[in-house]
């Protein structure tokens, strides 16, 4: 059960968290506070929202975790199976993809080693979250491939609405404050999320 309430008190944390730093980032704007506050925001993030799942899978393994709330695991396994490996598919790529360009253009990491310059290429030319849709993605998938329903229920009622409250409410404005006008006019030119076409 402890990897239960660590899941969802991971997913809260992430967001109340996402919250008030923001609220501090808008009354203390600073490239420096902005540094500051997202390693914290990216503690948070593998602490609350990478570690459960990973503990998880491991122990007390994910199609467990239905057993222990008293769900019934998702039905018509085969199914759900083929669209987890389908959505893990473009997850993985996303992934892949994001952490080679962060290295090579921003010149940093997706966590600690934060990133130097705005990446606008390759597949941020068509969405400026294009890590975080890799991610849901693979939260949906590991739900769906273990046939869980609390893991994809957790994906998302928890994971994936805290994350998004962490991009808009908290990493748009540390990007803003440490990239300035180079990150305005990207944000202004690429969607949010999902990828543009042509």
């Amino acid at each position: 059960m402890f990897t239960i309430y660590w899941i969802i008190a991971g997913s809260i944390a992430m967001a109340v968290g996402a919250i008030l730093l923001g609220v501090w980032l808008r009354r203390n704007p600073s490239k420096e506070n902005a540094e500051k506050s997202s390693r914290v925001m990216h503690f948070l993030f593998f602490a609350g929202q990478i570690a459960p799942p990973i503990v998880a899978f491991f122990y007390p393994g994910i199609s467990r975790l239905d057993e222990l709330v008293g769900l019934n695991p998702l039905p018509m396994r085969p199914i759900f199976l083929g669209i987890g490996i389908l959505l893990a598919i473009p997850g993985f790529y996303f992934m892949a993809v994001t952490n080679k360009l962060l290295r090579s253009i921003g010149k940093g990491t997706n966590a600690f080693v934060l990133t130097r310059h705005v990446v606008n290429d390759d597949i941020y030319k068509r969405t400026r979250n294009p890590m975080s849709l890799g991610f849901y993605l693979l939260a949906i998938a590991l739900g769906f491939v273990t046939s869980s329903t609390f893991a994809t229920l957790a994906a998302v009622l928890c994971i994936i609405p805290s994350h998004l409250i962490f991009i808009k409410y908290f990493e748009e404005k540390e990007l803003e404050l440490r990239f300035g006008e180079s990150y305005l006019e990207y944000k202004k030119n690429v969607p949010f999320l999902f990828p543009k076409l042509g």
